[in-house]
């Protein structure tokens, strides 16, 4: 993005709004004769949403932004993002449930992504989500229903070589 996008000061220009926390930019579109506009959140490099833009009524120039298209663009965009989030957090945490003693057990896989040395703890908790405990482990810990019995089973030990 250029210089202009990089203060917080809203602009209403015809190829790029700025307002709210979002940056609306319309470019010219690198694989055909058409337009594109991309979405940037504050503070991102890389676009949230890039897609195709309307031609104007002269079927050379972008169709000009507005009020409402702009509003449209960040409630897509913002999905877009919540979507992603959604994933990544699917991801990186994991539960199931162990049943022991006509008690059910939540054994759960929280992944760390750290850049240097990713880690992921493995813990349990019981009906009532009272911790009963909590191990570090290695990032690629193998969780499967039979893991995290064997887990339980042995009292919540730390599973051994699995780091």
């Amino acid at each position: 993005m250029s210089d202009a996008t990089d203060t917080d000061e809203p602009i209403f220009e015809p190829r790029l709004w700025r307002d709210n926390g979002w940056t609306a930019q319309v470019i010219k579109n690198e694989d055909d004769e058409g337009w594109a506009v991309a979405m940037f959140k504050a503070g991102e490099s890389e676009p949230a949403l890039v897609g195709p833009w309307t031609m104007g009524r002269d079927k050379k120039n972008p169709k000009p932004l507005d009020t409402a298209a702009f509003n449209t663009l960040v409630k897509t965009a913002s999905e877009v993002i919540r979507r992603h989030e959604q994933q990544l957090h699917a991801q990186l945490n994991k539960a199931l449930y162990v049943a022991r003693d006509g008690n059910w057990i939540k054994v759960s896989l929280e992944i760390v992504p750290a850049e240097d040395d990713p880690y992921a703890w493995l813990a349990a908790q019981d009906a009532a989500g009272e911790p009963l405990a909590k191990v570090k482990v290695g990032a690629n810990f193998k969780f499967t229903q039979s893991a995290a019995e064997a887990w339980v089973d042995a009292g919540f030990e730390r599973p051994a070589g699995r780091d």
